[in-house]
């Protein structure tokens, strides 16, 4: 079996009384792009800065290429790192800040030139090397703060939340560009983001957090389609939680239909059903399923999404539902419709909090 290339180790850390991280284990393997995602207060910038030494655990131990730097200064450990606020020096140039940590290794100027104007190309901004970073977009300061952490060509690659401060469109193109470098050059990269659109698109794995602790590791397809709790069920994308009636060990019944689901809860007891909105289909009112009136439409190009009231056992309950653009009805508001799903569309969830 072949040794992580980051191995964290049982990590606690305290700020006062505030428990941060709460015996934090992880292991990451060489060329990864993991994204430590959850809300904010979660401890996924505290893990983070712990990797780089900008934060000392109280206990645990962080092991990187088979060395133990649990305790090492942040000079001495071998990563580069991105901040959402760029950092970049505003009295050099792009050229020069992207040449600001290779000159301090002894490096002749012709190697430096060279170097440099690699990572310009690579970044695509040749053109922009004599500006000041006052004169560059946001989008483009962004992609000179990872060329000069790149440049130093570090075993790890550590971002926070580099992208949070720029607009939608500009975040969208930048994270496809960061994904593909990574890619290209094989870096083993931890990101932090509270954003699950970007975990979700640009992560080998996603780790979720909450209160200081792990709650789920995996894949972007196990994390969305298998989530290993509500609260993980409700922070990764849209997802409707439906109350029902348990009638027995393996069915339980939102209206006068009853369900195949397994569970272990007694009979007579509710619990919720989680479903998203784009595994449930319309049909019209007289075709069987969950009888339902569409509240509201909200059109989003390629697909539409649909707020619809629906009477069920235990009520009145709003669901999502997201249908694409070609299906070919015309669904309104104020209109009757059924809803259906197929089974391998639910989760079980019993009454834990968000």
């Amino acid at each position: 079996m072949t040794q992580p290339y980051l191995d964290i180790k049982h990590l606690n850390k305290h700020f006062g009384t505030f428990q941060a991280l709460k015996d934090i284990s992880l292991t990451i393997d060489q060329g990864e792009f993991v994204c430590f995602l959850g809300p904010s207060g979660c401890g996924k910038t505290t893990l983070l800065r712990a990797i780089a030494g900008l934060e000392l655990p109280e206990s645990g131990q962080i092991w990187q290429g088979g060395r133990d730097i649990s305790l090492l200064p942040p000079q001495h450990r071998d990563f580069g790192i991105v901040f959402q606020s760029y950092a970049l020096f505003p009295n050099l140039t792009v050229a020069e800040n992207i040449a600001f940590g290779l000159q301090n290794q002894g490096i002749d100027n012709k190697t430096l030139g060279e170097r440099v104007g690699h990572w310009l190309n690579l970044i695509g901004l040749t053109a922009q090397a004599h500006k000041y970073p006052s004169q560059i977009s946001g989008g483009q300061q962004q992609r000179v703060a990872l060329a000069r952490a790149l440049a130093l060509s570090p075993g790890l690659l550590l971002l926070d939340e580099p992208l949070s401060a720029l607009d939608a469109l500009v975040r969208n193109h930048l994270r496809s560009e960061i994904r593909a470098l990574q890619q290209q050059l094989g870096i083993t990269t931890i990101m932090v983001t509270h954003d699950q659109e970007e975990a979700l698109t640009m992560a080998d794995r996603i780790v979720v957090m909450k209160h200081g602790t792990i709650v789920q590791v995996g894949t972007p397809q196990e994390i969305y389609h298998h989530p290993a709790s509500r609260f993980v069920a409700s922070f990764v994308g849209n997802m409707n939680f439906l109350d029902t009636l348990v009638l027995n060990a393996n069915q339980v019944s939102i209206n006068e239909h009853p369900l195949p689901l397994a569970n272990h809860a007694a009979t007579g007891s509710t619990l919720q059903v989680a479903i998203r909105p784009e595994a449930i289909s319309l049909a019209p009112p007289e075709q069987p399923g969950l009888r339902a009136k569409i509240e509201q439409v909200e059109f989003l190009g390629a697909a539409q999404r649909l707020i619809c009231q629906a009477e069920t056992l235990m009520g009145t309950q709003r669901l999502l539902v997201e249908l694409s653009n070609d299906e070919g009805h015309e669904w309104r508001s104020g209109m009757s419709c059924s809803l259906h799903w197929p089974t391998q569309a639910m989760q079980l969830f019993y009454g834990e909090a968000a």
